[in-house]
C-alpha cells in the first residue's frame, strides 16, 4: 500500500485534481519519496504498458540478435508479436471475463467490502477529528492495479470536495491510514481478489464530518 499526499511523493504535481475520485493508474507515474527497494520499485517499473511490452518482446529482440539468418523472418512477424502481447496482457496478466466468478464467492466479496468501508470510514472518523471538521465530506480513496498474478499494487489518498483536492496529510494521519484500513481478515490480497472478481479497481468511500462523534472529537483534543 502506497499513500499517496504530498509528502510522500517525488512528483506531487500529480496529485492535482479536476474531479473527484482522482485516479492514477494508467494516467500518471507514481515515485514515491524514499527508498523503495528492488521488488517494490520493480512492481512499479511493471506498471508501465512499454516495458512490458519490451519484456514481453525480449525473445524476439535475443532471437534476432544472436541469429542473423532468423532476424529478418522475425522483423516481417508482426502478427505474431501481436498475438504474444495479446497472450501476456489479456490471458496471463489479466482475469478473462469468464473466470471473474470463480475468484471469490459472491457473500465473501461483501463481506470483504463491508469490512473495507468500516475501517476506511473509522480512518476518515479519526483524520476528520483531528482535524476539527465541522462540515464537509471526505473522500478514500482505495485504487488497485489491474495486473492479475503478480503482487497487488495499492494506491491511498485521501480526497476532499473542497477544492476538489488531495489532501495533504501530515505524518499522524499517515500512519492512521497505515494502521487501520487494512486490518485482518482484510488484507490487500483479498481486496484484488474483489476487484479482480468485480472488475472494479477504486474504491470511493465517503463520510461526512458531521457524522464524527463528540467521543471521537474528545479523543482527538486529548490525543
Amino acid at each position: 500500500m502506497l499513500i499517496l499526499t504530498h509528502s510522500t511523493l517525488r512528483n506531487p504535481a500529480i496529485l492535482k485534481v479536476r474531479q473527484l475520485p482522482r485516479k492514477f493508474f494508467g494516467r500518471v507515474a507514481v515515485w514515491p519519496r524514499g527508498p523503495l527497494g528492488f521488488w517494490r520499485f520493480m512492481r512499479l517499473i511493471i506498471e508501465f504498458q512499454a516495458i512490458r511490452y519490451i519484456l514481453t518482446l525480449s525473445p524476439f529482440i535475443f532471437i534476432g540478435l544472436s541469429w542473423n539468418a532468423l532476424a529478418l523472418p522475425m522483423a516481417q512477424a508482426p502478427i505474431l508479436m501481436i498475438f504474444m502481447i495479446w497472450v501476456v496482457e489479456m490471458r496471463i496478466l489479466r482475469v478473462s471475463k469468464a473466470r471473474r466468478p470463480r475468484l471469490i464467492e459472491g457473500a465473501e466479496a461483501e463481506r470483504a467490502l463491508d469490512l473495507l468501508r468500516v475501517q476506511a470510514r473509522a480512518a476518515l472518523t479519526k483524520i476528520a477529528a483531528k482535524r476539527e471538521m465541522k462540515r464537509g465530506e471526505l473522500h478514500l480513496v482505495v485504487e488497485q492495479s489491474e495486473l492479475w498474478r503478480i503482487a497487488p499494487l495499492t494506491y491511498v489518498t485521501v480526497q476532499s470536495e473542497d477544492g476538489p483536492e488531495v489532501v495533504r496529510l501530515d505524518e499522524l494521519e499517515i500512519e492512521i491510514l497505515q494502521e487501520m484500513l487494512f486490518q485482518p481478515p482484510l488484507t490487500e490480497a483479498l481486496l484484488q481478489r474483489v476487484n479482480q472478481s468485480q472488475g472494479t479497481f477504486l474504491r470511493d468511500i465517503t463520510f461526512d464530518a458531521r457524522g464524527v462523534s463528540a467521543h471521537a472529537r474528545l479523543a482527538a483534543a486529548l490525543a
